[in-house]
């Protein structure tokens, strides 16, 4: 509804992408698993080549479109990326006293994404009210 009455994306258009977004478009979730895993590597010491960093952001953007749109999640997800990368599981404990706020976070960057992605699809289709989406 925000993004048809405030960004002027046709309802069309909107009804398409926001859903098939918050399936899929987990923004907010893939950098949040790409950071925890670096911080909890960090927090280890144990050095990621170049190599690995690559490794950490497939597998986060994989995971995070795997990952369902219910809070919290995003915690488990994390378990099968530092598994894949070698890194102990345990280091969740570290991220697990601050995930309440860093959850409130990435799903406001997940509906920022769902919601830039709507624009520029109904943009691209003309199906954007310029107007309403100048406005202030």
């Amino acid at each position: 509804r925000t993004t048809e009455e405030r960004l002027g994306v046709d309802g069309s258009i909107a009804s398409f992408t926001i859903p098939l977004g918050a399936t899929i478009n987990m923004d907010g979730t893939a950098i949040m698993q790409g950071v925890a895993t670096v911080f909890i590597a960090q927090a280890y010491e144990i050095s990621l080549g170049p190599g690995d960093y690559l490794m950490v952001v497939v597998t986060a953007t994989l995971a995070s479109i795997g990952t369902a749109g219910v809070p919290g999640v995003g915690t488990l997800m994390l378990a099968m990326v530092l598994k894949q990368m070698n890194l102990p599981v345990e280091g969740i404990g570290l991220i697990l006293g601050v995930d309440r706020l860093l959850d409130m976070t990435r799903t406001a960057v997940n509906i920022s994404g769902d919601a830039a992605v709507s624009c520029i699809v109904a943009r691209s289709e003309g199906k954007l009210d310029l107007e309403t989406f100048r406005a202030p």
